[in-house]
């Protein structure tokens, strides 16, 4: 068994931490457990791009068509690395976009996200509104937190919620804990499969 996975977002929104807290969970469950580094600009506003693979991989990057989860911390993202999955992904989408500011001084416009969606229908998409639900749990910079409990809700996933909430709890400094669980939850509700 192998699940290939690929995170994709904006600097700033957590995803190196969510990717780093799956790898752990991983460990923590006995599973293997290989992860790219990051791909693109890690600072607030640059494209960050990670890719994983548990279970019996040697190579943590997935190829084109290759990926089983999509995990997209904004809907342009999300889009821009649609080349890794394959007809049966799960693509799990933060509808709230992050307008670059290049796109708003060169007087471009952002797609819209449902039309973002509408190109995705070939595939199993989970639209969830991560930013505001983060916002409801006490803090947006949770995002990664919610898009973590959506996570543990796909299918294809090999690590169960319980791991996962420990290794937040690993990670995650213990003043946040409280915060950080009640995003996860709100995120794991808002997914129905």
């Amino acid at each position: 068994m192998k699940v290939g996975i690929v995170y994709a977002g904006v600097g700033g929104q957590g995803v190196l931490t969510a990717s780093s807290i799956v790898g752990k969970a991983a460990l923590l469950s006995g599973m293997n457990v290989v992860m790219s580094e990051v791909h693109g600009m890690a600072q607030r506003g640059g494209i960050v791009v990670t890719e994983m693979k548990i279970g019996e991989a040697k190579s943590p990057l997935v190829g084109n068509g290759e990926g089983d989860i999509i995990v997209g911390f904004e809907p342009v993202e999300a889009y821009r690395v649609l080349h890794k999955a394959h007809r049966g992904s799960y693509v799990i989408v933060n509808t709230e976009p992050i307008i670059p500011t290049t796109v708003s001084l060169e007087g471009e416009n952002y797609p819209k996200v449902e039309e973002l969606l509408k190109s995705m229908k070939e595939l199993n998409v989970i639209a969830i509104p991560a930013t505001e639900l983060a916002r409801k749990a006490g803090n947006a910079i949770a995002t990664n937190i919610v898009m973590l409990g959506a996570l543990s809700r796909v299918p294809v996933f090999p690590i169960s919620k319980d791991k996962l909430v420990e290794a937040i709890k690993a990670t995650i400094n213990p003043r946040y804990h409280e915060m950080n669980l009640r995003a996860f939850e709100l995120g794991y509700e808002a997914v129905n499969l």
